[in-house]
């Protein structure tokens, strides 16, 4: 159960932007969550929300199979916005009519104010128009009782609205994209005017009741933290020794699957710049053992996984009465690891799911509640420096989903080579800190070139570059033509048994960051 005293509930319906409401309530200091549909009226009242949010999402109201919360919401009395697919919701719970729309809006549209309170408090009305994005294909025809509109749209009469005697509230439009200029607007007099909610929820609050809390948790007992050197298991070890100190012994694995001069360089820093206990363990080939022959992604991730799980568990019981693991889980990989409707997760996270039974460790997840820019800022503010804050996210199962298809030491090599090349000239060029990642991947595939006389039948390096604030959502990043062509050229030359380099020019979504 969250530890957060003030909290928006979302409900997500399936919506590509769900995320962005929940970071869009963040960034005014107060915290969020969001849940699936499905949770349980006796969860939320356990979770015990200053007010709910109803994404939108993909289906229509009216669907025999559309995604339905539980009506006891409205009876909670919590205030409840609605947007989009959420505000039809609201209607057809509440006694109103949604219907196909004769004229679908998609995209930009001019917003017509009509009350100038609630939602729309300090805004003005008729002549002003206010730019909005709209994505739905089907419109509320008809009001439910004691309901009026607040703001209409060229093709939506009832493009907000309010109800005249609860805390009920909706938008047809999204407030959470960049596109709906006075998105911010709407959803501040939400959190600040309806609910009441206070501008509290900072890095320096949630690290005094996170380290409460780990303390509770602890009490004297012993834990170990899976140390990777990457942003987010840093920012772990730093807040887990901030709350008990030296009950804290960090555990480093070399799994065979890191970057070139990685490793040493992971534990230089650690072991000169901080005051944590690190204990290091070569497991190359223990790793490359488990996955030998194994090609297909989901199965890879699991047992590098699963080997971690191993290695750490025999750690544990070398140090004797361990009790608890400390892991680097954000709120991206809870998101994405969450059965939607019955469909398959996006993708499994290595770090999300549990523990084997077998294991008898307790799981410590301090960040589990926080984007990836959340997870940087609280580094800075536990005092860690730069160089390790800023550091481009590095996946936990490393170059094991970098290469495609079987891993072996030969494609590892090749890889290594690469990648040192596309992080020299991302650097050399200031581009580094301008991006969200930059990588090469192997492909599993080879192809005909010429090399000096000769015909070659050589392996393919795909570059990936994106622009992100939390991983949720990504950009490929327009990187200068000569940049590129300095990357390829070097790859080319001085990676043996490489002809041809590509540029991955997908978003996400549909495309993920990581090609695995």
């Amino acid at each position: 159960m969250s530890i957060h005293t003030e909290k928006i509930l979302i409900l997500d319906f399936g919506s590509q932007t769900t995320q962005l409401i929940a970071r869009r309530i963040r960034e005014q200091k107060v915290y969020s969550e969001i849940h699936p549909y499905t949770i349980s009226l006796e969860q939320i009242r356990e979770l015990s929300p200053s007010g709910i949010i109803l994404s939108g999402g993909p289906a229509s109201v009216y669907d025999d199979d559309a995604p339905i919360s539980d009506p006891g919401i409205y009876d909670l009395g919590v205030p409840v916005l609605g947007i989009c697919y959420g505000a039809q919701l609201m209607m057809t719970q509440q006694g109103g009519r949604v219907e196909q729309a004769e004229k679908r809006e998609f995209g930009k549209a001019d917003l017509q104010v009509d009350y100038t309170a609630g939602l729309f408090a300090g805004m003005e009305t008729s002549p002003s128009h206010y730019q909005v994005w709209m994505s739905h294909g089907d419109r509320i025809e008809e009001l439910a009782p004691g309901f009026e509109v607040t703001a209409t749209s060229a093709h939506s009469p009832y493009a907000a609205l309010r109800h005249a005697e609860k805390p009920f509230v909706a938008v047809q439009f999204h407030p959470e994209v960049a596109h709906t200029l006075i998105g911010t607007d709407v959803l501040r007099n939400f959190i600040f005017g309806i609910c009441g909610c206070k501008p509290e929820w900072t890095m320096h609050s949630f690290i005094d009741s996170t380290v409460r809390e780990i303390q509770h948790k602890v009490g004297d007992g012993k834990v170990i933290c899976a140390l990777s050197g990457g942003v987010d298991s840093s920012v772990v070890a730093a807040m887990v020794h901030r709350a008990i100190g030296d009950q804290l012994t960090c555990v480093y694995v070399n799994n065979g699957l890191m970057r070139s001069g990685e490793s040493e360089s992971i534990l230089n820093f650690f072991r000169q710049k901080t005051d944590l206990n690190v204990i290091a363990l070569d497991a190359e080939k223990f790793f490359l053992d488990r996955l030998d022959g194994i090609a297909d992604p989901e199965e890879k991730r699991k047992r590098i996984g699963l080997g971690f799980i191993e290695l750490f568990e025999q750690e544990a019981n070398k140090l004797g009465d361990v009790n608890f693991l400390a892991q680097g889980t954000l709120y991206p990989d809870v998101i994405e690891s969450v059965v939607f409707r019955g469909k398959a997760p996006i993708k499994s996270h290595h770090n999300v799911g549990g523990l084997p039974e077998r294991m008898k460790l307790d799981l410590i997840e301090p960040l589990r509640e926080l984007f990836k820019d959340e997870v940087r800022e609280l580094g800075l503010e536990l005092g860690l420096p730069e160089e390790a804050v800023f550091r481009q996210p590095f996946p936990g199962p490393g170059l094991g989903i970098r290469i495609m298809g079987e891993i072996t030491a030969e494609r590892l090599h090749i890889l290594r080579q690469a990648d040192v090349i596309v992080l020299e000239e991302m650097k050399d060029a200031g581009w580094y800190r301008k991006v969200w990642q930059s990588f090469a991947v192997l492909l599993p595939i080879q192809t005909v070139g010429v090399m000096g006389d000769g015909r070659t039948y050589e392996h393919v390096i795909a570059l990936r570059c994106v622009d992100s604030k939390d991983a949720m959502t990504a950009d490929w990043s327009r990187i200068p033509y000569d940049l590129l062509g300095k990357i390829s050229n070097r790859i080319i030359n001085e990676v043996r048994g490489v002809n041809r380099v590509v540029y991955d020019i997908s978003s996400k979504p549909p495309a993920t960051i990581e090609w695995e």
